[in-house]
Formats: C-alpha cells, sequence, structure tokens
C-alpha cells in the first residue's frame, strides 16, 4: 500500500502547484499581454464605457444595427447556448418571431434573404459580430431612422468591415457595438 500511496500524494502536490499556482500566474500574464490588458476592451463613447468589444450587447432601437439573439439575454455571466434542437417547437417558434420582426422593420425584405445569424443565437449567446449581408440588409431602416444618407451608413459599414484572419480564416464580420458607437460619433 506505501507502494502507492506515497506516489500519489507526490503527484497530488505536484500537480496542486502546477494547477492552482503556476498556470493561474502564467494565464494572468499572458493576459497583462493582450489588448485590454486582462481586464476586457472596453468600448467609449465620450470618455464614457459603453460596454465590451468581445460580449454581445442588446439594441432594439430601430436607429441601431442589432446584433445576434442571445440565448442567455446578453448575460455574460451566464454565457451559454440554447439547449433546444433545430426541431424544437418552442425554438422555432422563436426564430419564426425573430423572422417575423425583421420583416416588421425591414419592407420588402423577403425570408430567403435573411442570414442566418439575425435569427439565431450563437453557442455562447454573446457574439458580439454580425454578418456583411445582416448590416447590409438593417443599413436601409437604420438610414431612415436616423434621417442620413444610406451612402454614409454603407460607408460605416464598409470601414468597420473586419476581414479574416490573414484574410484566410473566419469570415469578414462587424462588430455591432463599435459600429453603433461609430453611428453616434457622427452625429456630431
Amino acid at each position: 500500500m506505501k507502494k502507492y500511496i506515497l506516489p500519489s500524494i507526490k503527484l497530488t502536490i505536484i500537480f496542486t502547484i502546477i494547477l492552482c499556482v503556476i498556470y493561474p500566474l502564467f494565464i494572468s500574464f499572458a493576459a497583462k499581454l493582450s489588448a485590454g490588458k486582462g481586464g476586457g476592451e472596453k468600448v467609449k463613447l465620450n470618455g464614457k464605457v459603453v460596454g465590451y468589444r468581445l460580449v454581445g450587447q442588446a439594441f432594439s432601437q430601430p436607429q441601431y444595427f442589432w446584433g445576434r439573439p442571445s440565448a442567455v439575454n446578453y448575460n455574460a455571466a451566464g454565457s451559454a447556448g440554447s439547449n433546444k434542437g433545430p426541431t424544437n417547437p418552442a425554438y422555432l417558434q422563436e426564430v419564426k418571431n425573430r423572422i417575423d420582426t425583421l420583416l416588421k422593420y425591414h419592407p420588402g425584405l423577403k425570408k430567403n434573404e435573411i442570414p442566418a445569424d439575425l435569427v439565431t443565437a450563437s453557442g455562447s449567446g454573446l457574439d458580439p459580430n454580425i454578418s456583411i449581408e445582416a448590416a447590409k440588409i438593417q443599413a436601409k431602416r437604420v438610414a431612415i431612422s436616423r434621417q442620413a444618407p444610406l451612402s454614409k451608413i454603407i460607408k460605416l459599414i464598409d470601414i468597420h468591415t473586419e476581414k479574416p484572419l490573414f484574410g484566410l480564416f473566419g469570415p469578414s464580420k462587424i462588430n455591432v457595438l463599435e459600429l453603433n458607437v461609430a453611428l453616434d460619433q457622427t452625429r456630431k
């Protein structure tokens, strides 16, 4: 029995030191080297923090671009996707309601033109980005609501388009919070 207990205790102590001391210190050090210095990448408007770059937020007013729906009501403390499958009647009703809302606020838009990211929640429920198509579909509504030229809104979309990593990995996307902050800044 001594043959097994002593090595087990040693391994427990070694892994406790590695996983409870060394690893957290390493992660903390790496976070300090990141863009937000470990505190998240804050987005400011007029010197006031209005959100975080990597956390989606709810926008429902017509003068703003709307982000991806959230299965957790944009609660960053409870990040999660929905556990409802694609044939679940409640899930299908949620998607139908989102489609109906988009069609109501975007006259002339057809169901088959709606990008999936405007009616389905992401795996985390906190996706801060939308596709270029999702932004362009909303451009006319935002322009009318803000009484701004559509060309100005399209130009903002183009300016805030993030290209794929190294031009290869992932799709082009737009950070909704940063785009909405840019809209508010152009009012002045």
